[in-house]
């Protein structure tokens, strides 16, 4: 895969998508760092912020063990310490040590916090620049000019209070947080670089004197002849020209049996050949291929926001100057009504509040669990258009399928030569094939691979015509034959006999019946289906055992979609549908209260895939439908609707248990942040302690986020 253009990128934010920069930076909304919205095989994991913090944090966590030994020094048996620092000495060596933490390893904290509340737009970095601030300016003047304190701020020794060790504590566990989160982070979007390493990086091009080199993918033009040894990839998707080969496709459809190709065959790029040797004819390369469209596909998926997402926003839009407001009233009660010293109290119990509240957990719940569920979708062949698409489809209750493409392979067989009395089959055949050779007609095509694959010879015709809404006719080695319908049949004269029976009672089976007439006499009849697609009975039958009503949307006859219907038990057929029509079979039944999905494949399918709430598009269709749909089946096999939605299920349960601990989390974290527990148990909140608790929130919802990956679907 090669996507020719890289300098003009945009970078996003994965929590608020409307967020496009045309740089790299941070977003203006959560203080989060920006992701390139496009994918190329050159593009490295952007892990510089990564390696940013993880530099910061190791340099916090040397200066910050020293810093908490000293401050804890009295704790420690002996109190070593406290024979070789004074009180004052020690207050000095722990702001020396608190400072590099303080400043350089947090400034990017400060960063965003300045960022914040210049856009107006509070975020987890203002609590954090507020929290980390108090409590380091506040131990910084506590040392520098300690004669400006009154006495509340004293001890009963009459020394003021310092809180290095917790500014420089806090410091570290965010740093650690953040790196674990970014670390957790990278896997959400395994999917996407599990793909872009699965192209080639070259093509072996044959010339057209015969001579072959490789060449770069980007060098692939389309027309090109490519040559595919035993064990190589598919540079780019094609045809096969020569050859035979069995060609793993899992990487796109999730089935891990080998397909067969022969020539004639569409290849797809980054498939693997096995042990034949092909020639391909290169024909879509570049950003068309179709593994570089499901790259786009799902890394634009994985930005959308789910309606639910909806909720989230709004409680994080007031949360943060909520949080402000109640660490505002922690700070005033305990300075009025707390024990002694009361100011100290009141400033270490309102940076624990600050500190807790982070709403990272609140804003990661959602865009986590949809950036994990979009890649396990395209790893198992079912690509999400967006957010919305993975939330509406469970609650699904009525699924409309097109026939043609869709329950059926879209490509019509011969599937029955019954010649008359006199005639055998080989000629019958062969004459129908003789005069069918000429045609493009999907029957005609049909009519003529089954003479191919049966062995039958096909003769050339001559005085070829057709025959509007009734056949063909023409002559095959000096006779007259004619292919066709009943009518074709009343205008030469000619009668069906016994084989009129025989039929209808094809037709009845869902066979498209063309009467053959050699020299005035009927002389047999021949049946062409479109067969049903080998997945579409376990399909049907998945989808009847989750409760899901299926209906037959088509524009073929009545007899044959009944046909159909009755075999794979279809609850409900709407036959010789136009297409403008279709839109508003499906606008009907949702105005009887039924949640739709639409499955289609054709141009024609178009409007009622986008009437519907959930559109479902085959990969094997048009790109129109394709466009107009919020779910592509890669392979085109309706038992990926089956599994589609049982990933819709489980990550929006995924979803609702990250959300649920964010609720919970901060409910219960606030409050005893604040002191409500000190009247009673005489326990307070340290702000160390609530700085571990606010990174482990975040660190917990992006770690059951990554469980929907082993989700069997």
């Amino acid at each position: 895969m090669y996507f020719p253009v890289m300098a003009g990128n945009e970078w996003t934010c994965s929590m608020h998508p409307e967020i496009v920069r045309a740089q790299p930076g941070d977003c203006p909304i959560c203080g989060m760092a920006l992701e390139p919205k496009t994918f190329s095989p050159e593009q490295e994991t952007n892990d510089a912020e990564l390696r940013d913090m993880s530099r910061r944090f190791w340099v916090a966590v040397a200066f910050t063990v020293p810093l908490f030994i000293i401050a804890m020094g009295e704790m420690l048996p002996g109190a070593p310490l406290s024979r070789f620092l004074s009180p004052r000495g020690g207050a000095m060596v722990e702001l020396a040590l608190a400072t590099p933490v303080c400043t350089w390893a947090a400034w990017p904290f400060f960063v965003k916090f300045a960022r914040s509340l210049k856009n107006r737009s509070p975020n987890m970095f203002t609590l954090i620049g507020l929290g980390v601030g108090t409590a380091y300016g506040y131990s910084l003047v506590a040392v520098l000019a300690p004669g400006a304190f009154p006495p509340a701020f004293r001890g009963e020794s009459g020394e003021v209070a310092v809180y290095f060790e917790a500014a420089a504590m806090i410091v570290t566990l965010i740093l650690l947080g953040q790196v674990l989160e970014l670390r957790a982070r990278s896997q959400t979007g395994s999917a996407i670089k599990e793909l872009l390493g699965l192209s080639p990086k070259t093509a072996r091009r044959i010339h057209s004197d015969g001579t072959e080199d490789d060449v770069p993918l980007e060098a692939v033009e389309v027309g090109d002849l490519l040559r595919i040894r035993p064990g190589e990839k598919v540079p780019v998707d094609g045809f096969v020209v020569d050859g035979a080969t069995l060609i793993d496709e899992s990487m796109v459809t999730g089935e891990p049996i080998p397909a067969e190709k022969h020539e004639g065959d569409q290849v797809v790029g980054a498939t693997i050949n096995g042990t034949g040797m092909l020639i391909m004819r290169a024909e879509k390369v570049g950003s068309d291929t179709l593994l570089a469209r499901i790259v786009t596909m799902v890394a634009e998926a994985q930005r959308s926001r789910a309606p639910i997402q909806k909720l989230a926003d709004v409680v994080s839009g007031y949360f943060v100057p909520v949080v402000i407001g109640v660490a505002i009233v922690t700070f005033t009660v305990w300075s009025l009504i707390g024990p002694e010293p009361r100011m100290a109290h009141a400033l270490i119990n309102a940076v624990a509040v600050l500190i807790i509240a982070c709403p990272c957990a609140l804003g990661l719940a959602t865009p986590m669990s949809i950036m994990v569920a979009m890649g396990k979708g395209a790893s198992v062949g079912v690509l999400f258009k967006d957010a919305e698409a993975l939330e509406a489809l469970r609650k699904v209750d009525t699924i409309v399928v097109d026939k043609t493409g869709t329950l059926t392979a879209g490509r019509p067989e011969l599937v029955t030569v019954e010649p008359g009395p006199g005639f055998d089959a080989a000629r019958l055949l062969s004459a129908a094939a003789s005069l069918e050779r000429g045609s493009e007609h999907p029957l005609a095509e049909a009519i003529v691979a089954g003479a191919v694959e049966r062995g039958v010879s096909i003769p050339p015709s001559e005085s070829f015509q057709s025959i509007t809404g009734q056949g063909v006719t023409g002559r095959v080695e000096g006779r007259d034959v004619a292919l066709g319908n009943r009518r074709l049949l009343e205008g030469l004269g000619a009668s069906a006999g016994a084989l009129l029976d025989r039929a209808n009672g094809l037709r009845t089976g869902g066979q498209t019946v063309m009467f053959v007439v050699i020299d005035g006499t009927v002389a047999g009849i021949l049946g062409v289906a479109d067969p049903i697609k080998e997945g579409t009975p376990a399909a049907i039958a998945g989808l009847h055992a989750e409760g899901v009503r299926v209906v037959m949307l088509t524009g073929d006859n009545r007899k044959t979609a009944d046909a159909v219907a009755a075999t794979l038990s279809i609850d409900e057929v709407m036959a010789e549908v136009l297409p403008d029509e279709k839109a508003a079979a499906i606008k009907r039944l949702q105005d009887h209260g039924h949640v739709v999905a639409m499955a289609g494949d054709g141009i024609n399918d178009a409007p009622a895939l986008a009437q519907a709430q959930v559109g479902i598009a085959m990969g094997t269709g048009t790109d129109v439908a394709m466009q107009s749909a919020g779910v592509t089946l890669v392979k085109g096999d309706l038992r990926g609707i089956i599994r589609a939605r049982r990933l819709s299920r489980a990550t929006m349960a995924n979803i609702k248990q990250n959300l649920l601990f964010a609720f919970v989390y901060n409910s219960l974290g606030v409050p005893i942040a604040a002191g409500v527990l000190y009247p009673f148990f005489g326990l307070l909140l340290s702000p160390v302690i609530a700085a571990a608790a606010m990174s482990l929130s975040s660190v917990s919802v992006i770690t059951n986020s990554l469980r929907l990956r082993g989700t069997k679907i």
